[in-house]
């Protein structure tokens, strides 16, 4: 079924294997992805890249953690227009793997207290420097996206088709908080089943985030996304859709 809050995909080059489907691999990406080369505008106009660590806020969009010692910073503060590039590595030819490219603007996130939680979650480590005095978070409003899957898979994405709709999402943005940290304290064996279901590998799994489309998951270096297969709305749904894929994970085991 097609949902409405996202728009239609975009237009497929007949040239392109069927099976590629760019929405939900740059999603994948964006999602998963820890650290991306970030480049911001000179004051002549020409490109400066640095390599930044990466988390997601509940939407999907792209968080920061930037340092106003640094030159990134200070171009950004001057002209916020940024590309973020995310790729993933693997075995074999490095232009053989996806990657995307996120286009937009930096600026301060809407709530900061979750922006600081969600990218610790990601980065425990950068605990020891995020709350220093000349540290702050950034949000990168999307403006626009490019996905490259490999050979013969691209396409050119609105920011629509990689963020996740939070419309009628409310009353899950307001607990996600204490639905991380509960699951987290008190369930450590359910988000080990969730790992399992999402095909990672054997790790300390632990949740870093919820939002109306899936569950982020870590351990260590590694990430993992459950989806949750429908959109989620509510804290009462989630416990529901909680409860169901830890009961699938463990039929399948």
């Amino acid at each position: 079924m097609t949902d409405p809050l996202v728009p239609p995909p975009p237009p497929r080059d007949p040239r392109m294997p069927a099976d590629f489907d760019p929405v939900a691999e740059a999603r994948e990406l964006l999602r998963g992805t820890r650290a991306g080369s970030l480049a911001a505008v000179e004051t002549d106009g020409a490109p400066f890249v640095s390599l930044v660590n990466v988390a997601t806020d509940i939407d999907g969009a792209p968080l920061l953690l930037v340092s106003g010692l640094s030159r990134h910073t200070r171009l950004m503060a001057a002209d916020p227009r940024v590309s973020l590039l995310l790729a993933r590595t693997g075995k074999g030819d490095p232009l053989a793997h996806a990657r995307l490219t996120v286009m937009g603007r930096v600026g301060a996130p809407p709530d900061p207290e979750r922006a600081r939680r969600r990218f610790l979650a990601r980065h425990p480590k950068s605990a020891m420097y995020a709350d220093f005095p000349d540290f702050s978070f950034l949000r990168i409003e999307t403006t626009a996206a490019h996905l490259n899957g490999g050979f013969a898979r691209a396409a050119e994405l609105a920011p629509g088709h990689i963020l996740t709709p939070l419309a009628g999402a409310g009353a899950l943005v307001g607990v996600e908080g204490d639905a991380v940290a509960h699951m987290n304290g008190d369930h450590g064996e359910a988000v080990a089943l969730y790992a399992r279901l999402a095909g990672a590998g054997e790790g300390r799994w632990r949740v870093t985030g919820i939002d109306p489309d899936g569950i982020d998951l870590a351990s260590g270096d590694k990430t993992a996304r459950l989806p949750f297969g429908q959109r989620v709305l509510d804290g009462g749904t989630l416990r529901k859709r909680l409860a169901a894929l830890a009961d699938e994970a463990r039929r399948k085991s």
